[in-house]
């Protein structure tokens, strides 16, 4: 059965066994046409066993013989993409230039094909590799930065320490509080004239601190707000005055000062302590002793009028602090001056309780 492939659908085996057919019918074609020229000497010759038919295949038609090289040129094989295995038989007649050419032809070489898939599947291997070394030095750096700021930490704190430990301690100068101690508005006159600070009435053994404070200027003051007293006004004695914070001697050279102590008039409870001079600027604590239980007051805010009536008058001692405690949790003021007038060697405290 003849074989109707075309050329292109043929594998380099089958080429090559059609090039040996041709081959062989070439020479025979040779040796009949010096055979009828009378050039090969005839004699017993060998019988050789009956050629099998082969395969044929539809190729193009033989170019006639021209010349005896012509014969031996070979047809332009084209390499099919499929590889078809013929079976070989060991009885058909071969030839040496065919048992030649199966000895000399080479393995089937690998198709592109197979060689790129290997070629992609290194560098994959080689990107993969690339990838874990990129990751493995990332981590590296960021435990290095991490241990580089721990160690320049210590280094620190280190540094710190033994810088703190080269510093000469100095011992810190003790503050007071006035108020805590004696009662605001003593002062006394100077062999000159001048208004003082009366500091016969602090404990001696604190009179050293209080005059370093005293020659301390106060430089801030707490900011106002809108539940901050502005202004007492007590109509039985003709008083309207400013409410400045602060019970320190530049806070009463102002006005009435106000005891800084947390509480503002509109709290649910705690004292306002109110202080002014009797015989000195402006003497607006100078009728104080007028008052009588049942009076009122108002202390003014800035979003409100805060009503208080006279409860009780008492007459104590510079160093009767107590006076400015909270008394009982209520809502209260007390109002304090020094007395009796330009002698000053006792306090007038009027106690207070808001109505309102």
């Amino acid at each position: 059965m003849r074989d109707k492939r075309p050329v292109d659908e043929l594998s380099i085996e089958e080429l090559e066994r059609i090039l040996v057919i041709r081959k062989r019918e070439a020479r025979m074609q040779q040796r009949q046409r010096m055979k009828r020229d009378g050039r090969v000497v005839t004699g017993a010759q060998p019988k050789l066993p009956p050629v099998q038919p082969q395969p044929t295949f539809t190729v193009a038609p033989p170019q006639p013989v021209a010349e005896e090289t012509d014969l031996l040129d070979e047809p332009e094989m084209v390499a099919a993409p499929a590889q078809v295995e013929l079976p070989v038989d060991d009885n058909q007649p071969r030839f040496e230039d065919e048992a030649r050419t199966e000895q000399k032809s080479p393995a089937a070489p690998r198709s592109k094909k197979q060689n790129r898939r290997l070629m992609d599947r290194l560098l994959m291997l080689v990107e993969i590799a690339a990838v874990i070394g990129i990751a493995l030095i990332g981590v590296n750096l960021f435990t290095a930065i991490g241990t580089l700021e721990r160690e320049t930490e210590q280094a620190q704190a280190l540094a710190e320490e033994q810088r703190r430990l080269g510093i000469p301690t100095i011992e810190p100068t003790p503050t007071i509080r006035l108020d805590n101690i004696v009662l605001p508005t003593g002062h006394i006159y100077s062999e000159s004239g001048i208004v003082e600070f009366n500091i016969n009435e602090i404990p001696e053994h604190l009179r050293p601190v209080v005059q370093s404070q005293l020659l301390q200027p106060v430089l801030s003051r707490p900011a106002p707000t809108e539940e901050t007293a502005m202004r007492l006004v007590i109509p039985k004695i003709d008083i309207d005055e400013v409410i400045v914070p602060g019970t320190d001697p530049g806070a009463l050279r102002l006005g009435v000062g106000q005891l800084i102590n947390g509480i503002d008039p509109g709290a649910r409870e705690g004292n306002l302590v109110l202080a002014a001079h009797n015989d000195i600027y402006g003497q607006i604590f100078r009728y104080l002793d007028r008052l009588e239980p049942g009076d009122q007051f108002t202390v003014y805010t800035q979003i409100q009028a805060h009503d208080y009536v006279v409860s009780s008058i008492e007459r104590v001692e510079p160093n009767d602090v107590w006076v400015m405690d909270n008394q009982a949790g209520r809502a209260m003021a007390t109002l304090i001056s020094c007395y009796p007038y330009q002698q000053n060697y006792e306090r007038i405290v009027v106690f207070a309780d808001r109505i309102n």
